[in-house]
């Protein structure tokens, strides 16, 4: 007698998560079609950063060297590892350190490219859309129960340097922004109904 009464009985948590799951799915939909925006958007401005920065960023045989950028490293290898709220933890933790660097690259692209408006425009916009696919990812990340860890420092800026130095760290920024967005994406694809995961 027992057993019946508990087997008509509901279970909150079953009611609450199956609700939930239309507005999730919904979110990682938005937020992954988010990031392949901004996939295409830090392609193109990479592109046209290099188009201002003059030789030898446009020569065929440039290879620059690659910059440690204080506070931000690239995606490594042992990322595709790890558990999809881990890897959309540091994919969230990587945009906020992002928006901050794209902010020092235009100032000083403001000071080295004063007539070049739509690249300061378009590196003002990648800030906000950083800042804006990071917070995504923190609800989403909320919405699964692996709410983002404590509070992010903000990467030191870093020191005053010369025109050249200066062109090289907003190389490597762009790069940067172009490489952990398309991260992003492919780490929401393996979250999203019907996708590769």
């Amino acid at each position: 007698m027992l057993n019946s009464t508990n087997s008509h009985r509901k279970d909150p948590q079953a009611d609450s998560s199956v609700s939930l799951l239309p507005h999730l799915e919904a979110k990682i939909r938005q937020t992954h079609s988010l990031a392949r925006l901004l996939t295409k958007y830090a392609e193109q401005l990479l592109q046209e950063y290099v188009q201002h920065q003059g030789d030898p960023f446009g020569q065929p045989g440039f290879s620059p060297p690659r910059l440690p950028v204080a506070g931000l490293s690239a995606p490594g290898p042992s990322h595709a590892g790890l558990p999809v709220p881990e890897r959309l933890r540091l994919d969230a933790a990587a945009l906020a350190a992002l928006a901050a660097l794209l902010e020092l690259v235009r100032r000083r692209q403001a000071e080295l490219n004063p007539r070049a408006p739509r690249l300061l425009r378009r590196l003002e916009d990648a800030g906000r859309q950083a800042r804006a696919l990071g917070a995504a990812l923190d609800t989403v990340l909320a919405a699964l129960g692996a709410a983002a860890r404590g509070p992010r420092p903000e990467p030191p800026a870093p020191a005053a340097a010369g025109a050249f130095p200066a062109k090289l760290l907003g190389l490597r920024v762009c790069g940067l922004l172009r490489d952990w967005v398309s991260r992003t994406e492919g780490d929401l694809g393996q979250l999203v109904p019907g996708g590769p995961g």
